[in-house]
């Protein structure tokens, strides 16, 4: 284990992850700690995204464990998972093209029952990004591609997550966009939500990942702070891209 004095929210343990004969993923171990941003950095087809969806309980692992808050919740349903506090944005965004913004905000707060929470996310979303109070009332697919990332982060923020899940959030984005995302996505986590980031923009992560997992077919090749990875010239160079 990595030391920290935080709690631990999320563990893998030895996890595999296969589709038929293909094995995604090959024994990873990571720890997640409350309020950290954590990145999950590699190629395509490194494992990332099964390694999230997993976690989220939408792929089933073939073995090992997924420990979230000291309970394995490896063979639980999506849906329980979301309940306990563990919500996706996913990569593509997968917006409802034709629901408003407001809808597809509202759909993300299903697990909740109290009116009162969910104002109060909804307002923590518009703080985050105002862009969407401007655009309540708008049809989401009329939104630009940076717009819809907002709405995916935002619409697993109403849920009142514990640890978000995003996956490839800067996906066809202008660098700019990317930055101010980047910057919300600390802000979030600096507010007491746990970040886990599936990215391939490795240097914007690693300026913002408190620390990060670097896949490589399967299996973690190299972990550390963001601080010590971003300086590490020949790591970037080797599997992260410049």
């Amino acid at each position: 284990m990595r030391n920290s004095d935080k709690k631990l929210m999320l563990e893998l343990k030895d996890l595999y992850i296969s589709y038929g004969a293909v094995k995604a993923v090959k024994g990873v171990n990571l720890e997640v700690y409350e309020g950290e941003v954590v990145a999950l950095l590699g190629s395509n087809g490194a494992g990332k995204t099964s390694t999230l969806r997993t976690i989220s309980g939408l792929v089933k692992a073939e073995s090992g464990e997924i420990n979230f808050l000291g309970k394995n919740i490896v063979k639980i349903e999506a849906e329980k998972i979301t309940k306990a506090g563990i919500s996706q944005s996913p990569e593509g965004r997968q917006v409802f093209p034709d629901l408003t913004v407001e809808e597809n905000l509202m759909i993300g707060s299903f697990t909740l029952s109290d009116k009162k929470e969910i104002d109060q996310n909804l307002k923590r979303v518009f703080k985050y990004f105002p862009i969407l109070k401007e655009r309540f009332d708008q049809v989401s697919s009329t939104l630009s591609g940076g717009e819809q990332q907002m709405l995916a982060i935002g619409r697993a923020l109403m849920n009142s997550p514990k640890v978000l899940l995003l996956d490839e959030p800067s996906l066809g984005l202008a660098p700019l966009i990317v930055r101010d995302i980047m910057e919300i996505v600390k802000e979030i986590s600096a507010e007491g939500t746990t970040v886990v980031i599936v990215e391939q923009n490795a240097a914007q992560t690693l300026k913002i990942a408190d620390y990060a997992y670097v896949f490589e077919v399967g299996k973690v090749s190299t972990e550390g702070t963001g601080h010590d990875l971003l300086n590490d010239a020949s790591l970037i160079e080797a599997y992260l891209g410049t």
